[in-house]
Formats: structure tokens, C-alpha cells, sequence
């Protein structure tokens, strides 16, 4: 078992026949195993395109990894990604994704030029025997998407099963959306992004829409969104927004499992970081919350891991990996002794190299 701070590398970009690797997502099963999932990018390091769903496999703690799998794909060599993975209590892997066909890009999908056949749709797949095979993919579009919903992304990153409370076994995957544009507007407007999470209470068998958060007001338009579970059964919820609001992060709180929000996401001006994606994870021994997302304002750079007491009221940094770029990450849990950070970085652009990161739970509290 590997200790202490060791970093290793399961994606490099130009291998194991892909020419980028992105969009880190990770968990632990039932056996110890962590897998690290990422979207596989073909022809370049564009968002749009050919796209696979690749995850590799660590039995020793993070310290070498097996080759790569694909676990999903689109079958005209379109867009597999936004991998949101989570483990039940019984021990099945749930992956919940989307896909597009190959000539859909994110701004066409705004704008309505793409047909719903070719345009964002949701899937679910999972895995019994602890990542190494998966069930075939099955489509969830009708319950997981509204009609008029343009732009889709589930995650990414980890989903959440509840724990406690009368929705213990909820599976819980936050999401995005964008909404049709009025006025002159063409979609690709920062107002029309909103946010909402896909609920299932019977183990990733059929899924439904809880919260949605989604006003077109310009202050505050939720995106890439990350939920975790605290120690008094609330839902925490964390995303990435880009609006005329203080800060790049917003955050919301769920007590009813994630069907409605407490109060609409508001500004979380206490993170500071780029406009990127961020994990969230809530540590019960010791009882800490982590946040991992670049640290530095304006530039997708600087891993940092902060650290709240207070459910999210405030934050504080505690661990900084490098001053190197960086930008998406996830963060999990590998055993009591250790948090994983599996990030994207390297020396000369953030998208070289996915890492995966050991640092001890007692330097984050």
C-alpha cells in the first residue's frame, strides 16, 4: 500500500491511443480499488468531437494503475463524457453521463442548431464486479432532461449516496442545463446556464429530476455543480458560475435529499479560484468539508485543497499542491488515513497529464 504524499500519473496525454485525457472523475469500491475515469479525447483536446468514457483501475492505494478501459462511447464516433460515478452500499458502480453525436459542439447546442437525436442525452451504466466489466448503456433522457433544456452535463465528477436520514441510499448526481435564450439573445449567454440534480431511490434503476435552479437574471447562473453530504444530513451543494456576481463559486443547501434547495445558490466569494469545476467531499472522521479546485484567481493554476468547519460558511486553505497549472479535479476518500486528488495539471498546460495525488487527512483539518 502506497503512503504519505505520493503523486502518480494513470493519464498522460499522446498515450494508450488517445490524444488528450480529461475530466477526472473518481471513487472507491467496496474492495479498496479506487477508479479514475476520464473523458478520452481522439482527434484533439476540443470538448466536442470523438469521446470516450475511459476509467483505469488502482489496487495499491493510487500507486500504479492497469491499463485503460473504455466504458462508454457514442456509436457514430461522437461525445461520451461528464462521467458522474458513484458507489452504493451494496457495492454496485453507477456511471451516469451524457453523450451528443459527433458534429454537436456545446455552442450549436445553445444556439438550437443541433436535432435532439444529435444533442445532449443522458445514460447510466454500472459495474458488479468492481469496475472490471459494465452493463450495456441505458438511455435515461426522458426523466433526467426537461424538453426545452439546450446544453446538458451531469457532474462531473463523483456523485453522492445519502447516508443518513429518511433518503438513506438516494443517489444523488448534480447536473447543468442551459434554457432557451429570449430577446436578440443566441443561448450562448452565460444568463441561460442553471443547475439541477437526477435522483434515484431504488439504486440507479430509474432516475427523476430533483431541484432546479435556473433564473436568467445575469447575477448568479449556476454550472458545473459538486454535492457531498454532511454530518447533520444535509445536501452541500458547490458550482462553478461566471456571472456579475462576487466570486467564481456559489453554493445551496438541500434538507430534503436534494428535491428543492433551501435557498437558491448564492455567492461563495470565500473560494477563490478561477471560473472552472471543483469537488466537494465531506470527511465524517475527522468531520471536515474539502473543497479542491486551482487556487489562483484568474488563471487555471495552483491545485489547493481547502477545508471548512462550518458546513461551507467559510474556508480555509490547507493544502497546495503546486504552483503549476491545474484546473478540473475530484477528490475521494481511499481509506481512513488519506484522501486521493485526481487532477488535471502539468509543467507547461493543465491538460497534460491527469495526476492522482495522496495526502494524509490529518494535514487537511
Amino acid at each position: 500500500m502506497a503512503h504519505g504524499y505520493l503523486t502518480s500519473v494513470p493519464y498522460r496525454a499522446g498515450t494508450d491511443g488517445y490524444h488528450t485525457f480529461r475530466i477526472p472523475a473518481a471513487v472507491v469500491t467496496k474492495a479498496g480499488t479506487i477508479l479514475a475515469f476520464a473523458e478520452g479525447r481522439h482527434g484533439s483536446a476540443a470538448d466536442s468531437g470523438h469521446i470516450d468514457i475511459v476509467l483505469k483501475r488502482s489496487t495499491d492505494g493510487g500507486a500504479t494503475w492497469d491499463g485503460p478501459r473504455v466504458v462508454a462511447s457514442e456509436p457514430h464516433k461522437g461525445t461520451a463524457g461528464n462521467p458522474a460515478p458513484v458507489v452504493t452500499r451494496d457495492g454496485r458502480i453507477v456511471l451516469v453521463y451524457v453523450r451528443n453525436g459527433p458534429a454537436a459542439t456545446e455552442d450549436k447546442i445553445r444556439r438550437g442548431q443541433v436535432a435532439a437525436a444529435d444533442g445532449r442525452r443522458v445514460y447510466v451504466q454500472s459495474s458488479d464486479d468492481d469496475g472490471v466489466t459494465w452493463s450495456a448503456p441505458r438511455e435515461i433522457t426522458a426523466g433526467a432532461k426537461r424538453p426545452e433544456w439546450r446544453w446538458y452535463a451531469t457532474g462531473p465528477g463523483h456523485a453522492v449516496e445519502l447516508r443518513q436520514g429518511p433518503h438513506a441510499g438516494r443517489l444523488v448526481v448534480p447536473a447543468n442545463h442551459s434554457v432557451p435564450p429570449t430577446g436578440r439573445d443566441n443561448g450562448t449567454e452565460g444568463k441561460y446556464n442553471g443547475g439541477h440534480c437526477l435522483l434515484s431511490d431504488d439504486g440507479g434503476s430509474s432516475w427523476r429530476i430533483g431541484y432546479v435552479d435556473g433564473n436568467p437574471d445575469g447575477y448568479l447562473n449556476i454550472n458545473e455543480s459538486t454535492a457531498t453530504e454532511l454530518p447533520d444530513g444535509r445536501l452541500y451543494v458547490n458550482s462553478r458560475t461566471d456571472s456579475t456576481a462576487p466570486g467564481n463559486r456559489a453554493d445551496a443547501y438541500s434538507a430534503d435529499g436534494g428535491q428543492t434547495l433551501e435557498a437558491p445558490f448564492r455567492p461563495q466569494a470565500g473560494l477563490v479560484c478561477p471560473v472552472v469545476e471543483g469537488s466537494v467531499l465531506q470527511s465524517y472522521a475527522p468531520d471536515v468539508l474539502l473543497f479542491s479546485a486551482p487556487g489562483a484567481p484568474d488563471a487555471r493554476a495552483v491545485m489547493t485543497v481547502r477545508a471548512s468547519a462550518d458546513g461551507g460558511v467559510t474556508w480555509r486553505p490547507v493544502h497546495t499542491v503546486s504552483g503549476l497549472p491545474a484546473a478540473y479535479s475530484d477528490l475521494v476518500r481511499v481509506d481512513a488515513d488519506t484522501v486521493g486528488l485526481l487532477y488535471e495539471t502539468g509543467d507547461t498546460s493543465a491538460y497534460s497529464t491527469i495526476a492522482f495525488r495522496r495526502v494524509p487527512i490529518a494535514e487537511l483539518t
